[in-house]
């Protein structure tokens, strides 16, 4: 049944919701290596930023469902943007204070705002228009979200990793009032930012309690997880979800510290290509640029690879069987980084850029393949998959760690590892027919 065309104003205002929880996902990976320095954490305890940001789904994911059977979706979008600017609003005394524990709990709490939103905000998409249109639309909004982890980057490029930062020992040499003036500047180049954003996600909170949203049709209340945890190609697919989403955002994480490792800062600089990208990019000269700035607004194209392969990979899966589709870009992923392993160099740098536009058809084709033919199972299934996305909490200290170790190149067999589960996944539903 088509909805009134008065909901189109509220699809435009849900699809500015997935471009938030994407952009602000990846804005956190531009705060990890000023995090490092200013805290002077390991690659280790860099990671457990994400672990605070993307545990919040394993915590939350289950208990969100709950609360909004509860409170209904509406409520629950608005306690989620509400619990989101909460969240940005926290980096402001963690900024002054130079507390890390005060970061790790605004981001739980983002996260938690986020996670809400996943839960109540996908269904909406789905009913405001004909069902025939359902998919086309979750696609549209799916490709804002890839938008806003695409500029992410190079908006922390710009307000959170630009300036010069100070080690640990060069603050301590600081007294006085050069002291205090650089932890306020400091402070500034972080709370800016978030500050802003809670102010923009509290007026849309505004917007959504006069809102005029359609009603959705509860799930039924005879499946539960019990049953749901006894589908093995589902919960497979659970563990598909989680390598996924870990693997995509420990590259993602460490790419900035990765590239410094490579001294790749010295290529860029020393190739005419390369700097009118970065000086086009950051709209400033290199020399007076962070060096992690400069390798950090690459990280853009992984991204933004994500974003375009939505597009071409939303084709391919209508023409060829998802479950192939996604078992070869798996293939090529685990090609790329292998590439990247085995290089140095502007090679090992755009092959692992390039992992991104393989990346994109991963989510929804396993979260596709995962729940088809469990019928009313699938609000259930639905709820477990996202729980799945803690792999952003586990991976990427995993990997983190192994750096600490053994360095980027062998810590990234590990990733490897999880692609090629998420082969074997594509692989095993290779002959299966997605129901429409």
């Amino acid at each position: 049944m088509d909805q009134p065309k008065s909901y189109r104003s509220s699809f435009i205002l849900l699809t500015i919701l997935f471009f938030l929880w994407g952009f602000i996902t990846v804005l956190v990976d531009s705060l990890i290596p000023r995090l490092r320095e200013l805290f002077t954490l390991s690659y280790f305890q860099a990671g457990m930023v994400q672990f605070a940001f993307f545990g919040a789904y394993f915590l939350l994911s289950i208990p969100a469902s709950y609360i909004l059977s509860k409170i209904g979706y509406k409520k629950g979008i608005i306690l989620g943007l509400i619990t989101m600017a909460l969240g940005c609003f926290l980096f402001y005394p963690a900024a002054s204070y130079r507390v890390f524990g005060i970061f790790m709990l605004a981001y739980f709490i983002l996260a938690g705002g986020i996670t809400i939103l996943q839960v109540a905000a996908n269904p909406y998409v789905a009913v405001l228009g004909s069902e025939e249109t359902a998919s086309s639309r979750l696609n549209l909004s799916q490709a804002f979200n890839s938008l806003g982890t695409a500029i992410a980057p190079a908006i922390g490029a710009l307000f959170i990793l630009s300036d010069k930062i100070k080690t640990k020992e060069e603050i301590d040499a600081l007294v006085g009032v050069a002291k205090e003036s650089y932890l306020s500047a400091e402070a500034s180049a972080v709370q800016t930012p978030f500050v802003g954003l809670a102010i923009f996600i509290c007026l849309i909170a505004v917007y959504f309690f006069f809102a005029k949203l359609p009603k959705l049709i509860n799930e039924e209340e005879k499946s539960t997880y019990r049953e749901a945890l006894k589908e093995k190609n589902l919960m497979l697919g659970v563990l598909g979800i989680f390598c996924y989403v870990g693997a995509e955002v420990a590259i993602g994480s460490y790419l900035v510290n990765y590239f410094l490792d490579m001294n790749l800062v010295s290529i860029i600089h020393e190739n005419g290509f390369m700097k009118s990208i970065a000086e086009t990019l950051l709209n400033s000269g290199l020399a007076e640029t962070d060096d992690k700035a400069v390798v950090g607004v690459f990280v853009t194209f992984y991204w933004s690879g994500a974003m375009i392969g939505r597009f071409i990979g939303s084709y391919l899966t209508t023409i060829f069987n998802p479950g192939k589709v996604l078992s070869s870009f798996a293939i090529i992923t685990i090609c790329l980084i292998g590439v990247s392993i085995s290089t140095t160099g502007l090679i090992s740098m755009w092959s692992i850029l390039a992992v991104g536009l393989f990346n994109s058809i991963m989510f929804p084709t396993i979260f596709t393949l995962a729940i088809d033919g469990i019928g009313k199972l699938k609000p259930k299934g639905s709820g477990l998959l996202c729980t799945a996305i803690v792999g952003g909490a586990i991976i990427p200290p995993t990997y983190g760690f192994l750096t600490d170790n053994i360095g980027f190149k062998w810590a990234l067999l590990f990733v490897i590892c999880c692609y090629g589960y998420i082969m074997y996944y594509g692989y095993r539903n290779s002959k299966k027919q997605i129901e429409i």
